[in-house]
């Protein structure tokens, strides 16, 4: 039986989870799908830590503890993620070593009510950086507008850092922008470039859904011909648009100095619509250099079904712009589904981070009883 999730990661991607919890690390399961399924990474948010701290009573023992110390429910939160990220980082340190840092990375969102606050970004993303205090961490970042120039400052002063919450190409130039400022600065300001790591990711299967909510209102034949080309279309001109950048003067530069370029990482690639094929965001976006954080059902499905058969992106940006001159000759506001989708992102995470707070809250309460 060939190993599917081996092939994708000998074509240049690099295989991580999009889930995290005390439980998985408690049970090993997060230590066999390192062994046996090629995952070398972690990305976490805050709807996943709000999901592992509502299930089972993994994390009763700590709120206990932090409870009976008198900690407040801010400091129980911080408490909480950090050791569970810190405990994933110490799980892929091996990987980490093996590819000389660029994975075995973990993932931790800055308070996601911050994302448009340039200043506070900053500061958070420095203490996270403190407090789980591993190298193999990334600090994630919502690429805001408020939130570039705190992505710029926080790699200036050394730390990694995870851009998130990207819909669009355009917006997409100005985080590799951000990126290239911050690694400028973090030279000027002493740093070893060759320690900083960073990766851009670039929401995928949000945007077929929101493009096909609009095709199907539109309701004419030819709008409801263009239903799921979205997404891949819109991904693949994000990697055209780093091929570019990254062919620059500027960043030539940099790499001279030993950095690292910024990867392109692949998120949301669980399939919203049960009608598209289970595993049509990873199959269909196989690129060298690249990340592809899946939730582990993705995986089991790439391992299961998959057909990985090579590079699908490098050279396809004329046919995907072709896709998106459809769409706006269709009707769909392009820049509008960018804007929602970035909206949408942002409070979807702090409705999250709400519910994350009244879990433990709850939990405090119980253990103080």
């Amino acid at each position: 039986m060939s190993d599917r999730l081996a092939q994708l990661s000998e074509a240049g991607v690099s295989i991580w989870l999009d889930d995290l919890s005390r439980e998985r690390l408690d049970s090993g399961n997060l230590a066999g799908l390192i062994r046996d399924k090629h995952v070398v990474g972690v990305t976490t948010n805050p709807t996943i830590f709000a999901n592992a701290l509502s299930k089972g009573d993994a994390y009763d023992k700590q709120v206990r503890e932090l409870a009976a110390r008198g900690a407040d429910l801010s400091a129980t939160v911080r408490e909480l993620t950090t050791t569970d990220v810190r405990n994933a980082a110490d799980l892929f340190r091996d990987v980490y070593t093996a590819t000389n840092g660029t994975d075995g990375r973990v993932s931790i969102e800055v308070d996601p009510r911050l994302a448009k606050d340039t200043a506070k970004t900053v500061a958070e993303a420095q203490d996270l950086w403190k407090t789980v205090d591993r190298p193999n961490v990334f600090i994630k970042i919502p690429a805001t507008e408020e939130g570039l120039p705190a992505i710029t400052a926080t790699l200036a002063e050394g730390i990694s850092v995870n851009v998130t919450l990207i819909f669009s190409v355009e917006r997409y130039r100005k985080v590799i922008e951000a990126f290239f400022a911050g690694l400028e600065q973090a030279k000027a300001n002493g740093h070893d470039l060759r320690s900083i790591e960073s990766v851009a990711s670039f929401f995928v299967s949000r945007v077929d859904t929101e493009v096909d909510k609009r095709l199907a209102a539109i309701g004419t034949d030819e709008a409801k011909a263009l239903r799921g080309e979205a997404a891949i279309a819109n991904a693949r001109l994000a990697y055209a648009a780093y091929e570019e950048l990254f062919a620059s003067e500027r960043w030539a530069a940099l790499k001279a100095e030993g950095a690292n370029p910024q990867r392109p990482l692949w998120a949301s690639t669980g399939v919203k619509d049960p009608s598209y094929s289970d595993t049509r965001y990873v199959d269909q976006l196989v690129a060298p250099g690249t990340v592809n954080t899946m939730p582990e059902k993705t995986i089991e499905a790439v391992a299961d079904h998959a057909e990985i058969d090579g590079d699908k992106v490098t050279g396809t940006g004329s046919q995907a712009q072709a896709v998106f001159d459809q769409l706006e000759g269709v009707g769909i506001d392009v820049r509008d589904v960018f804007l929602t989708l970035e909206n949408e992102g942002v409070d979807k995470f702090e409705k999250s981070w709400q519910e994350l707070l009244d879990t433990v809250e709850g939990q405090l309460g119980k253990a103080k009883d």
